[in-house]
Protein backbone atom coordinates (compact mmCIF):
# COMPACT_ATOMS: atom_id res chain seq x y z
CA UNK A 1 0.00 0.00 0.00
CA UNK A 2 1.23 3.73 -0.99
CA UNK A 3 1.07 6.32 1.67
CA UNK A 4 2.43 9.21 0.07
CA UNK A 5 3.50 11.82 2.11
CA UNK A 6 3.65 15.70 1.25
CA UNK A 7 5.74 17.42 4.13
CA UNK A 8 4.11 15.98 7.35
CA UNK A 9 1.22 13.90 5.99
CA UNK A 10 2.58 11.41 8.47
CA UNK A 11 3.29 13.04 11.45
CA UNK A 12 2.25 11.99 14.85
CA UNK A 13 -0.35 14.48 16.12
CA UNK A 14 -2.96 12.30 18.39
CA UNK A 15 -6.53 12.14 16.94
CA UNK A 16 -8.65 14.72 15.96
CA UNK A 17 -5.46 17.14 17.12
CA UNK A 18 -2.82 18.48 15.22
CA UNK A 19 1.01 18.85 16.94
CA UNK A 20 2.52 22.31 17.06
CA UNK A 21 5.56 22.77 15.50
CA UNK A 22 8.51 22.03 17.63
CA UNK A 23 11.21 24.74 16.59
CA UNK A 24 13.18 24.93 19.78
CA UNK A 25 15.36 21.82 20.40
CA UNK A 26 18.01 20.27 18.96
CA UNK A 27 16.92 16.75 20.13
CA UNK A 28 13.67 17.12 18.60
CA UNK A 29 14.98 18.20 15.11
CA UNK A 30 17.19 15.33 15.32
CA UNK A 31 14.10 12.86 15.69
CA UNK A 32 12.66 14.58 12.25
CA UNK A 33 15.71 14.36 10.62
CA UNK A 34 15.40 11.26 7.87
CA UNK A 35 15.83 8.26 9.39
CA UNK A 36 13.43 5.29 11.18
CA UNK A 37 15.39 2.45 9.31
CA UNK A 38 18.17 0.94 7.71
CA UNK A 39 19.67 2.98 4.77
CA UNK A 40 19.85 0.96 1.96
CA UNK A 41 20.72 3.73 -1.05
CA UNK A 42 19.99 7.33 -2.50
CA UNK A 43 18.37 6.71 -5.76
CA UNK A 44 18.14 10.27 -8.17
CA UNK A 45 20.04 11.98 -4.38
CA UNK A 46 16.55 10.67 -2.00
CA UNK A 47 17.66 8.58 0.74
CA UNK A 48 15.46 4.99 0.81
CA UNK A 49 15.28 3.26 4.16
CA UNK A 50 13.68 0.22 5.31
CA UNK A 51 11.89 0.29 8.63
CA UNK A 52 12.10 -2.51 10.88
CA UNK A 53 8.51 -3.32 10.47
CA UNK A 54 9.10 -4.43 6.94
CA UNK A 55 11.27 -7.61 8.69
CA UNK A 56 7.83 -8.65 10.41
CA UNK A 57 6.21 -8.53 7.07
CA UNK A 58 8.89 -10.23 4.96
CA UNK A 59 8.81 -12.77 7.50
CA UNK A 60 5.21 -13.39 7.12
CA UNK A 61 5.22 -12.99 3.30
CA UNK A 62 7.90 -16.25 3.59
CA UNK A 63 5.64 -18.24 5.73
CA UNK A 64 1.83 -17.59 3.65
CA UNK A 65 3.55 -18.01 0.07
CA UNK A 66 5.91 -20.85 1.82
CA UNK A 67 2.55 -22.43 2.35
CA UNK A 68 1.13 -21.67 -0.82
CA UNK A 69 4.28 -23.17 -2.90
CA UNK A 70 3.98 -26.33 -1.09
CA UNK A 71 0.55 -27.05 -2.63
CA UNK A 72 1.97 -26.44 -6.25
CA UNK A 73 5.73 -27.82 -5.53
CA UNK A 74 5.67 -29.97 -2.99
CA UNK A 75 8.75 -31.51 -4.25
CA UNK A 76 10.78 -28.24 -2.64
CA UNK A 77 10.55 -29.42 0.93
CA UNK A 78 11.84 -26.81 3.28
CA UNK A 79 13.74 -25.05 0.11
CA UNK A 80 10.19 -23.56 -0.36
CA UNK A 81 11.12 -21.16 2.33
CA UNK A 82 13.88 -19.56 0.57
CA UNK A 83 11.87 -19.13 -2.80
CA UNK A 84 9.34 -17.47 -0.78
CA UNK A 85 12.17 -15.19 1.24
CA UNK A 86 13.05 -14.39 -2.33
CA UNK A 87 9.54 -13.47 -3.56
CA UNK A 88 9.18 -10.94 -0.24
CA UNK A 89 12.32 -9.44 -1.56
CA UNK A 90 11.18 -9.18 -4.98
CA UNK A 91 7.94 -8.05 -4.34
CA UNK A 92 9.46 -4.95 -2.31
CA UNK A 93 11.40 -4.04 -5.02
CA UNK A 94 8.35 -3.54 -7.07
CA UNK A 95 7.35 -1.34 -3.93
CA UNK A 96 10.44 0.43 -4.34
CA UNK A 97 9.71 1.45 -7.89
CA UNK A 98 6.38 2.19 -7.07
CA UNK A 99 7.64 5.12 -5.14
CA UNK A 100 10.29 6.08 -7.21
CA UNK A 101 7.77 7.01 -9.56
CA UNK A 102 6.59 9.50 -7.48
CA UNK A 103 9.88 10.28 -6.11
CA UNK A 104 11.08 10.96 -10.31
CA UNK A 105 7.83 13.16 -10.97
CA UNK A 106 8.33 14.72 -7.88
CA UNK A 107 11.52 15.86 -8.91
CA UNK A 108 10.99 16.76 -12.25
CA UNK A 109 8.16 19.10 -10.95
CA UNK A 110 10.84 20.79 -8.30
CA UNK A 111 9.29 19.23 -5.55
CA UNK A 112 11.97 17.91 -2.60
CA UNK A 113 11.71 14.53 -1.62
CA UNK A 114 13.02 14.48 1.68
CA UNK A 115 13.20 10.01 1.96
CA UNK A 116 11.67 7.45 1.06
CA UNK A 117 10.62 4.56 3.24
CA UNK A 118 9.78 1.18 3.07
CA UNK A 119 7.70 -0.14 6.05
CA UNK A 120 4.25 -2.55 7.31
CA UNK A 121 2.10 -2.01 4.51
CA UNK A 122 4.04 -0.84 1.51
CA UNK A 123 5.68 2.60 0.90
CA UNK A 124 6.03 6.01 1.59
CA UNK A 125 7.70 8.95 -0.44
CA UNK A 126 7.61 11.93 2.09
CA UNK A 127 7.39 15.28 -0.41
CA UNK A 128 8.01 18.09 1.32
CA UNK A 129 5.95 20.70 -0.49
CA UNK A 130 2.47 20.87 -2.28
CA UNK A 131 1.50 20.79 -5.74
CA UNK A 132 1.07 23.67 -7.32
CA UNK A 133 -1.29 22.86 -9.35
CA UNK A 134 -4.16 20.07 -9.35
CA UNK A 135 -2.73 18.90 -12.96
CA UNK A 136 0.35 18.63 -11.44
CA UNK A 137 -1.12 16.67 -8.12
CA UNK A 138 -3.00 14.29 -10.58
CA UNK A 139 0.15 12.87 -12.21
CA UNK A 140 2.48 12.64 -8.86
CA UNK A 141 -0.87 10.82 -7.82
CA UNK A 142 -1.12 8.11 -10.70
CA UNK A 143 2.39 7.42 -11.83
CA UNK A 144 2.72 5.15 -8.85
CA UNK A 145 -0.30 2.70 -9.98
CA UNK A 146 0.64 2.92 -13.82
CA UNK A 147 3.81 1.75 -13.02
CA UNK A 148 2.45 -0.85 -10.68
CA UNK A 149 0.38 -1.71 -13.74
CA UNK A 150 3.32 -1.53 -16.05
CA UNK A 151 5.13 -4.22 -14.00
CA UNK A 152 2.04 -6.53 -13.68
CA UNK A 153 2.13 -6.65 -17.55
CA UNK A 154 6.12 -7.04 -17.52
CA UNK A 155 5.63 -10.26 -15.65
CA UNK A 156 2.56 -11.43 -17.16
CA UNK A 157 4.20 -11.04 -20.65
CA UNK A 158 7.22 -13.04 -18.44
CA UNK A 159 5.06 -15.90 -17.92
CA UNK A 160 5.32 -16.94 -21.59
CA UNK A 161 9.00 -17.54 -21.48
CA UNK A 162 8.98 -19.89 -18.64
CA UNK A 163 7.47 -23.25 -17.86
CA UNK A 164 4.50 -23.63 -15.80
CA UNK A 165 4.51 -25.05 -12.23
CA UNK A 166 8.65 -24.25 -11.92
CA UNK A 167 10.09 -21.83 -9.57
CA UNK A 168 10.54 -19.15 -11.95
CA UNK A 169 6.12 -19.70 -13.09
CA UNK A 170 5.29 -19.62 -9.31
CA UNK A 171 7.41 -16.58 -8.62
CA UNK A 172 6.73 -14.66 -11.86
CA UNK A 173 2.90 -15.56 -11.68
CA UNK A 174 2.97 -13.96 -7.73
CA UNK A 175 4.56 -10.63 -8.66
CA UNK A 176 2.11 -10.39 -11.12
CA UNK A 177 -0.76 -10.76 -9.39
CA UNK A 178 0.81 -8.69 -6.36
CA UNK A 179 1.75 -5.81 -8.72
CA UNK A 180 -1.85 -5.68 -9.84
CA UNK A 181 -3.16 -5.44 -6.48
CA UNK A 182 -0.94 -3.31 -5.40
CA UNK A 183 -2.14 -0.48 -8.32
CA UNK A 184 -5.73 -1.40 -8.13
CA UNK A 185 -5.41 -0.90 -4.18
CA UNK A 186 -3.89 2.65 -4.93
CA UNK A 187 -6.70 3.67 -7.11
CA UNK A 188 -9.31 2.98 -4.45
CA UNK A 189 -10.59 6.79 -4.70
CA UNK A 190 -9.92 7.84 -0.97
CA UNK A 191 -6.66 9.32 0.81
CA UNK A 192 -3.75 8.36 1.72
CA UNK A 193 -4.06 6.65 -1.15
CA UNK A 194 -3.05 7.26 -4.81
CA UNK A 195 -6.55 7.46 -5.94
CA UNK A 196 -7.16 9.78 -3.21
CA UNK A 197 -5.17 12.06 -4.21
CA UNK A 198 -6.30 11.70 -7.46
CA UNK A 199 -9.43 12.50 -6.41
CA UNK A 200 -8.48 15.28 -4.72
CA UNK A 201 -6.62 17.05 -7.66
CA UNK A 202 -10.08 16.42 -9.56
CA UNK A 203 -12.38 18.69 -6.82
CA UNK A 204 -9.32 21.14 -6.49
CA UNK A 205 -9.92 21.42 -10.43
CA UNK A 206 -13.52 21.85 -10.54
CA UNK A 207 -13.73 23.96 -7.42
CA UNK A 208 -10.65 25.71 -7.40
CA UNK A 209 -9.85 25.01 -3.86
CA UNK A 210 -7.46 22.12 -2.91
CA UNK A 211 -8.97 22.08 0.33
CA UNK A 212 -12.56 21.21 -0.65
CA UNK A 213 -10.59 18.26 -2.79
CA UNK A 214 -8.97 17.29 0.14
CA UNK A 215 -11.96 17.13 2.48
CA UNK A 216 -13.91 15.41 -0.19
CA UNK A 217 -10.93 12.52 -0.71
CA UNK A 218 -10.41 12.56 2.74
CA UNK A 219 -14.09 11.58 3.86
CA UNK A 220 -14.61 9.07 1.03
CA UNK A 221 -10.88 7.57 2.49
CA UNK A 222 -12.75 6.92 5.64
CA UNK A 223 -15.63 5.62 4.27
CA UNK A 224 -13.36 3.36 2.06
CA UNK A 225 -11.96 2.46 5.36
CA UNK A 226 -15.28 1.32 6.71
CA UNK A 227 -16.01 -0.83 3.66
CA UNK A 228 -12.82 -2.51 3.95
CA UNK A 229 -12.99 -3.27 7.67
CA UNK A 230 -16.86 -4.60 7.49
CA UNK A 231 -16.03 -5.69 3.12
CA UNK A 232 -13.06 -7.97 3.52
CA UNK A 233 -13.76 -10.40 5.99
CA UNK A 234 -17.20 -10.90 3.77
CA UNK A 235 -15.68 -11.05 0.59
CA UNK A 236 -13.01 -14.05 1.55
CA UNK A 237 -15.83 -16.10 2.92
CA UNK A 238 -18.35 -15.76 0.62
CA UNK A 239 -15.21 -16.64 -2.29
CA UNK A 240 -16.45 -13.72 -4.32
CA UNK A 241 -12.38 -13.02 -4.66
CA UNK A 242 -11.98 -16.33 -6.12
CA UNK A 243 -10.93 -18.73 -3.07
CA UNK A 244 -12.30 -21.85 -2.07
CA UNK A 245 -14.52 -21.42 0.96
CA UNK A 246 -14.69 -25.45 1.99
CA UNK A 247 -11.26 -25.00 3.57
CA UNK A 248 -11.83 -21.85 5.62
CA UNK A 249 -11.19 -22.41 9.17
CA UNK A 250 -11.37 -20.25 11.98
CA UNK A 251 -8.22 -18.91 12.15
CA UNK A 252 -8.98 -18.52 8.50
CA UNK A 253 -11.66 -15.70 9.49
CA UNK A 254 -9.53 -14.66 12.20
CA UNK A 255 -6.76 -13.78 10.28
CA UNK A 256 -9.15 -11.83 7.45
CA UNK A 257 -10.53 -9.50 10.32
CA UNK A 258 -7.31 -8.46 11.67
CA UNK A 259 -5.75 -8.20 8.07
CA UNK A 260 -9.32 -5.79 7.45
CA UNK A 261 -8.64 -4.11 10.73
CA UNK A 262 -5.41 -2.98 10.15
CA UNK A 263 -5.54 -1.92 6.22
CA UNK A 264 -9.08 -0.16 7.69
CA UNK A 265 -7.07 1.64 10.64
CA UNK A 266 -4.19 2.28 8.47
CA UNK A 267 -6.61 3.76 5.86
CA UNK A 268 -8.72 5.97 8.27
CA UNK A 269 -5.95 7.09 10.07
CA UNK A 270 -3.74 8.19 7.23
CA UNK A 271 -7.27 10.03 5.30
CA UNK A 272 -7.02 12.37 9.21
CA UNK A 273 -3.62 12.99 9.04
CA UNK A 274 -4.93 14.57 5.45
CA UNK A 275 -7.39 16.38 6.58
CA UNK A 276 -5.49 17.81 9.72
CA UNK A 277 -2.02 18.71 7.72
CA UNK A 278 -4.56 20.64 5.00
CA UNK A 279 -5.83 22.71 7.78
CA UNK A 280 -1.96 23.37 8.87
CA UNK A 281 -0.98 24.15 5.43
CA UNK A 282 -4.12 26.90 5.21
CA UNK A 283 -3.04 28.51 8.42
CA UNK A 284 0.84 28.52 8.00
CA UNK A 285 0.71 31.96 6.34
CA UNK A 286 -0.97 33.53 9.52
CA UNK A 287 2.49 32.55 11.70
CA UNK A 288 4.51 35.61 10.93
CA UNK A 289 7.87 36.44 12.57
CA UNK A 290 6.85 40.88 12.51
CA UNK A 291 3.43 40.23 14.28
CA UNK A 292 4.49 37.55 17.03
CA UNK A 293 8.09 39.48 17.76
CA UNK A 294 8.27 40.74 21.44
CA UNK A 295 9.80 44.39 22.14
CA UNK A 296 12.97 44.23 23.08
CA UNK A 297 15.34 46.99 24.76
CA UNK A 298 19.14 46.89 24.32
CA UNK A 299 21.30 45.83 27.23
CA UNK A 300 24.96 46.47 28.32
CA UNK A 301 27.02 43.24 28.83
CA UNK A 302 27.96 44.64 32.28
CA UNK A 303 23.99 45.99 33.20
CA UNK A 304 22.73 43.92 35.96
CA UNK A 305 19.68 41.91 35.51
CA UNK A 306 17.71 43.85 37.77
CA UNK A 307 18.50 47.10 36.16
CA UNK A 308 17.99 45.51 33.16
CA UNK A 309 14.29 44.03 33.94
CA UNK A 310 13.17 47.53 35.26
CA UNK A 311 14.26 49.35 32.30
CA UNK A 312 12.15 46.63 30.15
CA UNK A 313 8.96 47.36 32.39
CA UNK A 314 9.79 51.05 31.65
CA UNK A 315 9.62 50.56 28.12
CA UNK A 316 6.83 47.55 27.87
CA UNK A 317 9.31 44.93 26.81
CA UNK A 318 9.72 41.43 27.08
CA UNK A 319 12.97 40.35 25.80
CA UNK A 320 16.52 41.84 26.38
CA UNK A 321 18.90 42.36 23.62
CA UNK A 322 22.64 42.64 24.47
CA UNK A 323 24.71 44.87 22.78
CA UNK A 324 28.74 45.85 22.09
CA UNK A 325 29.76 49.55 22.45
CA UNK A 326 28.55 50.01 19.13
CA UNK A 327 25.13 49.06 19.59
CA UNK A 328 25.12 45.72 17.47
CA UNK A 329 23.60 43.08 19.27
CA UNK A 330 26.13 40.18 20.05
CA UNK A 331 23.47 37.54 22.11
CA UNK A 332 20.31 37.05 23.46
CA UNK A 333 19.15 36.76 26.98
CA UNK A 334 17.09 33.69 27.45
CA UNK A 335 13.70 33.90 29.29
CA UNK A 336 14.48 30.87 31.05
CA UNK A 337 17.49 31.66 32.11
CA UNK A 338 16.65 35.21 33.93
CA UNK A 339 13.38 32.88 35.14
CA UNK A 340 16.16 30.51 37.01
CA UNK A 341 17.63 33.69 38.66
CA UNK A 342 15.75 34.53 42.54
CA UNK A 343 14.90 37.79 42.88
CA UNK A 344 17.43 38.50 45.84
CA UNK A 345 20.78 37.59 43.47
CA UNK A 346 19.58 39.92 39.95
CA UNK A 347 20.95 42.73 41.40
CA UNK A 348 24.31 40.93 41.48
CA UNK A 349 23.67 39.09 38.20
CA UNK A 350 24.90 40.58 34.81
CA UNK A 351 22.78 39.81 31.67
CA UNK A 352 26.06 38.88 29.87
CA UNK A 353 26.12 35.39 31.86
CA UNK A 354 22.82 34.45 30.91
CA UNK A 355 22.98 35.63 27.53
CA UNK A 356 23.30 33.07 24.52
CA UNK A 357 25.73 34.43 21.71
CA UNK A 358 24.01 35.13 18.96
CA UNK A 359 24.57 33.31 15.86
CA UNK A 360 23.62 33.70 12.06
CA UNK A 361 21.17 31.41 12.19
CA UNK A 362 19.45 33.42 15.25
CA UNK A 363 18.71 36.33 13.33
CA UNK A 364 15.26 36.14 11.25
CA UNK A 365 14.11 38.75 9.13
CA UNK A 366 10.98 40.42 10.10
CA UNK A 367 8.86 39.50 7.42
CA UNK A 368 9.25 36.24 6.95
CA UNK A 369 5.99 34.01 7.24
CA UNK A 370 4.30 30.19 7.05
CA UNK A 371 6.13 27.75 5.87
CA UNK A 372 9.98 29.09 5.06
CA UNK A 373 9.55 30.69 9.02
CA UNK A 374 9.54 27.35 10.54
CA UNK A 375 11.88 25.93 8.05
CA UNK A 376 14.20 28.69 9.05
CA UNK A 377 13.75 28.23 13.06
CA UNK A 378 13.90 24.05 12.58
CA UNK A 379 17.68 24.94 10.53
CA UNK A 380 18.91 26.94 13.30
CA UNK A 381 17.19 25.63 16.80
CA UNK A 382 17.10 27.88 20.00
CA UNK A 383 14.37 29.02 22.17
CA UNK A 384 14.80 32.62 21.30
CA UNK A 385 15.74 34.75 17.78
CA UNK A 386 16.96 37.76 17.01
CA UNK A 387 14.31 39.48 14.50
CA UNK A 388 15.49 42.26 11.95
CA UNK A 389 14.10 44.79 9.72
CA UNK A 390 16.00 44.12 6.02
CA UNK A 391 18.51 47.43 6.80
CA UNK A 392 20.11 44.94 9.72
CA UNK A 393 18.01 46.84 12.42
CA UNK A 394 16.73 45.31 15.44
CA UNK A 395 12.87 44.82 15.55
CA UNK A 396 12.60 42.53 18.49
CA UNK A 397 13.06 39.19 20.26
CA UNK A 398 10.81 35.75 18.75
CA UNK A 399 9.96 32.73 21.11
CA UNK A 400 9.52 29.86 19.64
CA UNK A 401 6.92 29.56 22.98
CA UNK A 402 4.93 32.16 21.06
CA UNK A 403 5.24 30.49 18.09
CA UNK A 404 3.68 27.20 18.98
CA UNK A 405 1.05 28.76 21.15
CA UNK A 406 0.08 30.71 17.83
CA UNK A 407 0.03 27.72 15.80
CA UNK A 408 -2.10 25.89 18.59
CA UNK A 409 -4.27 28.98 18.19
CA UNK A 410 -4.57 28.94 14.18
CA UNK A 411 -5.59 25.61 13.97
CA UNK A 412 -8.20 25.49 17.02
CA UNK A 413 -9.76 27.92 13.99
CA UNK A 414 -12.11 26.40 11.95
CA UNK A 415 -11.31 26.40 8.09
CA UNK A 416 -12.56 28.57 5.77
Amino acid sequence: MNQDDQRGENERPRSGDAEPPSTGDSRTRRSEEPGGGILMGRPFGVPVYVAPSWFLVAALITWVFGDQIERVLPELGAARYLVSLFFAIAFYASVLVHELAHTIAALRFKLPVRRIQLQFFGGVSEIEKESETPGREFVLAFVGPLLSLVLAGVFYLTLYAVEPGTVPGVLLAGLMISNLIVAIFNLLPGLPLDGGRMLRAVVWKITGKPMAGTVAAAWVGRALAVAVLIGLPLLTRTGVLGNSTEDISGMDTVTDALLAAILAAIIWTGAGNSLRMARLREHLPELCARTLTRRAIPVEPTTPLSEALRRANEAGARALVVVDGQGGPTGLVRESAIAGVPQHRRPWVAVSTLAQDLTDGMRVPAELTGQPLLDHLRTSPATEYLVVEESGEIYGVLSTNDVERAFVKAMARPSA
